[in-house]
């Protein structure tokens, strides 16, 4: 029997717009003068475009196609990726945030190749997020895709905004869940995500 396969695709964000790199590179400039910096002073003068290059790098998802498969087998327990990393940026404080995020389902007539999972967790983190919007995006982009009797997504991550900054509470790990389906009422289901 052969096994079929559907993609859909994964493109831009639905609030994503095509960036302003010149916009973004005069921006920068500006900020620089405003903290009291001269943009134009011998190692600074590349810092607007290196600086807009980097935060067009880190808001632009890349487009991937999500392959999933026929469950031929039956296979009817959790299909689990543990330790996906990522960086994404902090929509209030446009800091960085990083971490882990651990991305599982139960299938139903599909699955998908396992390293859709890690594209999944990329492409939603490459946006100005909140962990808590990401964490529900992951999940109810596999969902959608998959169709399957539940879906888990658990993501770790440092927030520099609370470590460089404010607070400062280097080290401090926030954690997100997204538990549907069968694992909503499943805690056996959920300590799964903690190698439990």
């Amino acid at each position: 029997m052969t096994t079929t396969a559907q993609t859909t695709a994964l493109h831009a964000l639905p609030d994503e717009q095509t960036p302003d790199r010149e916009g973004a590179m005069a921006a920068v400039a500006d900020l620089l003068i405003a903290l009291g910096h001269d943009p134009d002073a011998g190692d600074l003068m590349e810092t607007p475009r290196r600086v807009a290059d980097a935060f067009i790098e880190l808001l632009t998802p890349e487009p991937f196609e999500m392959t999933t498969f026929a469950n031929e087998e039956g296979y009817d327990e959790p299909v689990l990726v543990r330790g996906i990393p990522f960086v994404s940026l902090c929509r209030h404080h446009l800091l960085p945030f990083r971490g882990t995020a651990t991305v599982g389902y139960l299938p139903r007539e599909r699955l998908v190749g396992l390293s859709k999972l890690a594209r999944v967790v990329a492409h939603h983190a490459r946006a100005l997020q909140v962990q808590e919007s990401l964490t529900m995006q992951i999940a109810r982009t596999l969902d959608d895709a998959l169709d399957p009797r539940g879906v888990g997504v658990v993501i770790e991550a440092e927030h520099l905004c609370m470590s460089v900054r404010g607070v400062r509470a280097e080290s401090a790990l926030t954690t997100t869940t997204a538990f549907r389906g069968e694992f909503s009422g499943d805690g056996a289901l959920q300590a799964r995500f903690a190698g439990a």
